[in-house]
């Protein structure tokens, strides 16, 4: 879900921007109209968007992290 935020991020400032020009004025990215197509353009490429960042984990798994332990007293290192 993380990979998917800059891309998304992208979407809405490409479609802030788009809006803007439509208008000739700022628009901000809480537009009616800014949200509705950033929406749209999700709800469009979503699948291929989480298909495409699920083929680059698998080929460029992150590392694995094990969970940190405490060692205190009675507990041997």
């Amino acid at each position: 879900m993380f990979r998917q935020l800059p891309v998304i991020q992208k979407i809405i400032q490409d479609e802030t921007w788009y809006e803007s020009e439509r208008r000739g004025c700022m628009v901000t990215a809480d537009d009616p109209a800014v949200r509705e197509r950033v929406c749209a353009v999700i709800l469009r490429i979503g699948a291929d968007l989480r298909a495409t960042l699920e083929a680059k984990l698998a080929a460029n798994p992150p590392p694995v992290q094990l969970p940190l332990t405490k060692v205190g007293r009675g507990h041997a290192a």
